[in-house]
């Protein structure tokens, strides 16, 4: 073996004593460990490893005597190492190195045939080729391990070694010329190509790749015949940018991307035969109105701290950067978020969780540790969490309750995040109430601000807490209104949405289009509100309330009557909420979800007890007199319940359906498209409730299928209109289709 000695080109780390920096009031400061019972409640920053150096084994090399240096690759580094005295050619010495903040990740190599050791040989690693020296005593078809660090990707250093302990050494890969200064916003394309006769290692030489001349410089070791790689910025044309879109088959919205490489909404009119057939009597202006809310940073002024605006702007007009700075150095997501927006649920979830990873502080490079008292448990964690600064919102998180035994392995972040949501999200705290018409979802209280002094503080530890859940992967007590999620996603918001904030208000704003004179109404552009038992009232517009509602103004009331009730009377709060949840998850990464898939990542996928489920399920219509026995009541659980529903698209059509064993999520999904959301009460279906807060069950009605091709539902009842179909096949297909798009009507029963 030889002697072992410790040694390195770096300088000698000492380490620290162990202490944890607190947060509170803006600013930090030292403090030392202390009991448990006597630690004060806040958020403390604990350093990462005190031990930052990593420790290798090298052998010395041949004709290396001692006092000399040589080069060694530890740790997805080269460094310069000093040969101790007494240390001989062959023995082995343990070198020390900086951690690196990102750690490398091991890939596996087969060394090809012909080449020998010390000569280089080319791997693909993460879509970039690396040049390779084969390590000492390794022979072709032996393989060698290669560590290429994952905070520099795109790179050409890395390090490997034999299976004997040798190492591998990566160099430079072939780069093109003049184009390897240039930089795409889509990143790079891979291209391989035969070293033509007669070129020499280092020599350049011209070819055509993706229809434009360039120059690559042939690799050292590189022989006439041998397929080199090399890559090119990837340029789209205007039309092949503007042709990638985030299609979600919803609404008939879609995101179609712009030539400044942002997403802007557009709407489809291409929409199915019975779909149109379904919203013929539906044609009025107002039903195509859509915004959706602009967040704005505002300039930097004498303080420090970011300011926003937030303000609902057409829909056509609102526009979504596809860049997350510290993803994919910097460049374009767009491809891949159109690639995944059309893949199912459990694709989309996978590539998020990638992403997620790479924003991850690493445990090494340390964590936050919150303490709280469980008698203080909602001010304690809002302190705390307001505390942190937003670099440190994606570091790992410990929670600790006060003069509690116990080390958070996850249990303890579980109950932290159930406890403390369910108790911010209760409607006795008066930041939140129920929606108008489900109770088991919330929607901001627009008077909070008198119940509550600090309430854009809470507003802003609400969107931190949810954004920080979904961040890892935990699940929150509160169900939101579905405008909320909108807002979250930055989804185009419609009339139809009025009704889960005020179902009386969207009645009769549906009502209006049924009358040939609006004047009778004596309506005029203002709202009165109700703050605490004191009726305000608010103009929608300048002088609103000596301006009457005609005919010709009455798209313009409804207009206004949307941008408040939807974010004008709840703008601080929405705005708060908003900056808290994208300090921890940025927006980009969200837009391959829809509003009912972010529910679920928020809220998690309900336990269904499907008996039940049935038990607790009523009849209407056609449907009473023989109830479950009727042949399509049995083919609507058979496929609902019992069986899968999944749909094949290629270009953007129904080719195909596909029928496999149901899942908890499309199990969620049918709830969500009847009730409004995918909770089921504590006490089961029996308690489900209605827009009057009076109990009402699940219920199946029947109507004519000229009426209508699609299942219709009515949130306020939870009720879904099922057509009388003539197959089963039929129904699977509408019910699959009215789930997944959500092609639903907004009658007035």
């Amino acid at each position: 073996m030889g002697n072992e000695s410790s040694t390195s080109s770096t300088s000698t780390y000492r380490e620290p004593r162990t202490r944890e920096s607190i947060h509170g009031g803006g600013s930090s400061r030292q403090s030392t460990p202390q009991s448990n019972s006597t630690v004060p409640p806040g958020a403390y920053s604990v350093p990462g490893s005190q031990r930052r150096q990593a420790q290798f084994y090298v052998t010395v090399p041949a004709g290396i005597r001692p006092g000399q240096e040589f080069p060694v690759i530890a740790n997805g580094q080269q460094l310069m190492v000093r040969c101790p005295p007494g240390i001989r050619p062959g023995e082995r010495i343990v070198v020390s190195a900086p951690r690196s903040s990102q750690g490398t990740q091991a890939y596996m190599a087969t060394v090809p045939h012909g080449v020998r050791s010390g000569e280089q040989f080319p791997v693909l690693v993460n879509n970039q080729q690396l040049m390779v020296t084969c390590p000492p005593g390794v022979r072709p078809g032996m393989q060698v391990r290669i560590m290429v660090p994952t905070s520099r990707r795109g790179t050409t250093s890395t390090s490997g070694s034999s299976p004997n302990g040798g190492n591998s050494t990566v160099g430079t890969s072939p780069h093109v010329q003049p184009n390897d200064t240039t930089r795409s916003p889509f990143g790079n394309q891979m291209f391989e190509v035969n070293v033509p006769q007669g070129v020499r290692p280092g020599q350049a030489f011209a070819l055509i790749a993706n229809g434009q001349r360039v120059m690559v410089t042939c690799p050292a070791n590189a022989r006439p015949g041998q397929k080199i790689r090399f890559q090119l910025p990837i340029k789209l044309s205007s039309d092949e940018i503007q042709s990638i879109k985030l299609n979600y088959q919803r609404d008939g919205w879609v995101r179609c991307l712009s030539t400044d490489l942002t997403f802007h909404w557009v709407r489809s009119e291409g929409v199915p035969d019975e779909e149109q057939h379904v919203n013929q009597k539906l044609e009025w202006a107002f039903e195509k109105i859509a915004f959706v809310r602009e967040l704005r940073v505002l300039p930097a002024g004498t303080s420090a701290k970011a300011t926003h605006s937030l303000q609902l702007v057409p829909a056509k007009n609102a526009a979504l950067c596809t860049v997350v700075p510290a993803i994919n150095n910097g460049t374009s997501l767009a491809q891949e978020l159109s690639r995944y927006a059309a893949m199912p649920f459990q694709h989309k979830e996978a590539w998020f969780r990638q992403q997620i990873a790479k924003l991850q502080v690493p445990w090494e490079d340390g964590h936050i540790k919150i303490n709280v008292r469980r008698e203080n448990l909602l001010e304690d964690s809002m302190e705390a969490t307001e505390s942190i600064t937003q670099a440190d919102m994606r570091k790992i998180f410990r929670f600790e309750f006060i003069s509690e035994p116990g080390v958070d392995a996850g249990g303890v972040a579980r109950e932290w995040f159930q406890l403390v949501s369910d108790t911010l999200f209760n409607p006795d705290f008066a930041l939140w109430s129920y929606s108008s018409i489900n109770q088991m979802c919330m929607q901001i209280n627009p008077s909070s601000g008198i119940a509550n002094d600090e309430h854009l503080r809470y507003f802003h530890f609400t969107g931190r807490l949810l954004g920080k859940a979904l961040f890892d992967r935990q699940i929150v007590a509160g169900h939101l209104v579905r405008p909320l999620y909108k807002h979250i996603l930055a989804w185009p918001l419609t009339v139809a949405d009025l009704e889960h904030l005020d179902a009386d208000t969207f009645a009769n704003l549906c009502k209006l289009k049924d009358l040939d004179d609006v004047e009778v109404c004596c309506l005029d552009f203002t709202v009165t509100e109700d703050h605490w038992g004191t009726a305000h009232t608010v103009e929608l517009k300048p002088d609103g309330a000596n301006c009457s509602v005609t005919n010709s103004n009455v798209d313009e009331y409804i207009q206004l009557q949307m941008r408040y009730r939807l974010l004008d009377r709840v703008k601080e709060q929405v705005k708060a909420l908003l900056v808290g949840f994208y300090d921890v998850v940025p927006e980009a990464l969200l837009s391959v979800f829809d509003f009912q898939e972010l529910e679920l990542l928020l809220c998690g996928l309900p336990e269904i007890d499907i008996e039940d489920w049935k038990r607790n399920t009523e009849y209407t219509g056609d449907f009473e007199r023989k109830g479950a026995s009727h042949k399509v009541v049995k083919w609507f659980w058979e496929v609902s319940i019992g069986r899968q529903i999944a749909i094949v698209f290629f270009s953007d059509n129904l080719k195909q359906v596909v029928v496999d064993d149901f899942n908890e999520e499309h199990k969620a999904r049918l709830l969500q498209f009847v009730t409004g959301t995918s909770g089921v009460p504590a006490q089961g279906f029996r308690a489900l409730q209605g827009n009057d807060n009076n109990i009402r069950k699940f219920t199946v009605n029947s109507i004519p299928e000229t009426v209508s091709v699609f299942p219709k539902a009515h949130t306020c009842f939870n009720r879904i209109d099922l057509p009388l179909y003539d197959s089963k096949k039929k129904l699977k297909k509408f019910l699959t289709m009215a789930i997944q798009m959500e092609a639903t009507g907004f009658d007035i029963d």
